[in-house]
């Protein structure tokens, strides 16, 4: 709203994952700057990009598309190291996590420290350039590099596209080394984000201790909700507040996949935190996928996760083969929970198992 590149606005972002409805006037009045709503921004200028320099090769006019969706990316991800040049990020140094930041009218900044999905998607704002792609189209590498020359301060603020990684890669994304790896530390916490049936959308640290915040007279607690909601509020549904959801972890694996194509196999983390296993970022991408898949196969008893406590669903041979995708999943069982999505969405986990269960080539 102030021209400086951060987004905010109903479901621009994720609806009822924070403190107030999105969709409503803030109850505290001022402005909500929202790291996933900039971060969904920023992933769609780099989609874009993608798009552009795919239809470039066999168009020049394109590359002209191209420069301009990365030009817009750069001054998004540098608003939410820099806003409006005022030392003021999305990044809390403190945490080493992304929060939203509350502007409140007499200008004070208050940032929100709840951990969820809202720090995790700006992971999601990474692109790899190939080294072959570049030089086929010579007019928009030189004006990327023209960019990175004479916007050095802006071209800082994100990762360094124009230091060459992998096979001579190069790197677009909101999240550098550091603090993509601070934020995988968290992900990576079972008891954090880290469920046997994959990434939940909240923390599960607050299961006991609930995030608070009050503010001018208002309070809001947010409590981890593995699966159904316990209050009316936000129409009745836990939605964000700690199920797990196909299509973020979908693009959290991909995401860790385009990070591991320019690191490669020596950047490595710890998964799970505390386990001294350490794994690239691949290996956590398919250890993601195993723990995806697990919602819907057999356990040794013989039982699918997705079908919770149903024993008809478990057990009749009329049922148990007949697997229903739902909206979301309980973030400690697995179990399906909310309305089916089922065409859509099954191609989801369809792909993930592709990818972990095919023979190579």
């Amino acid at each position: 709203p102030r021209g400086r590149n951060v987004f905010q606005g109903g479901f621009l972002g994720l609806d009822n994952i924070g403190c107030f409805d999105r969709s409503a006037p803030l109850p505290v009045g001022g402005t909500l700057l929202q790291s996933d709503g900039t971060s969904w921004m920023g992933m769609f200028c780099l989609n874009m990009l993608r798009i552009a320099l795919e239809l470039a090769q066999d168009e020049e006019a394109y590359e002209d598309v191209a420069i301009k969706f990365f030009e817009h990316f750069l001054l998004i991800g540098g608003a939410m190291t820099n806003l409006g040049g005022e030392g003021l990020g999305l990044w809390d140094d403190q945490d080493h996590f992304y929060y939203d930041w509350l502007v409140l009218p007499s200008g004070e900044r208050v940032p929100l420290r709840l951990r969820s999905m809202v720090g995790l998607i700006p992971l999601f704002a990474v692109e790899v350039l190939e080294d072959e792609q570049l030089s086929r189209l010579p007019a928009f590498t030189r004006r990327m590099e023209w960019y990175l020359e004479h916007r050095p301060k802006l071209a800082r603020l994100v990762s360094r596209p124009n230091q060459p990684g992998v096979d001579n890669r190069r790197l677009v994304a909101i999240a550098r080394a550091f603090r993509m790896k601070r934020v995988l530390e968290r992900m990576l916490d079972e008891s954090e984000f880290l469920s046997p049936y994959g990434v939940r959308a909240l923390s599960r640290a607050y299961l006991e201790k609930p995030y608070v915040f009050r503010c001018n007279g208002f309070r809001s607690e947010e409590k981890y909700l593995p699966g159904e909601s316990d209050s009316t509020m936000f129409g009745g549904n836990s939605n964000w507040r700690g199920p797990i959801w196909m299509p973020v972890n979908y693009l959290i694996i991909e995401s860790l996949r385009k990070f591991d194509a320019f690191y490669g196999e020596g950047f490595r983390v710890e998964c799970p935190k505390g386990s001294g296993n350490m794994l690239s970022l691949c290996e956590v991408a398919d250890d993601l996928c195993n723990r995806l898949s697990r919602i819907f196969l057999r356990d040794p008893s013989g039982r699918r996760p997705v079908f919770g406590d149903c024993e008809q669903l478990q057990n009749d041979p009329q049922f148990r083969d007949y697997i229903l995708f739902h909206e979301y999943f309980h973030g400690e069982t697995g179990r399906g929970v909310g309305a089916s999505h089922q065409t859509g969405w099954t191609g989801l986990i369809a792909n993930l198992i592709d990818e972990l269960y095919s023979p190579p080539g």
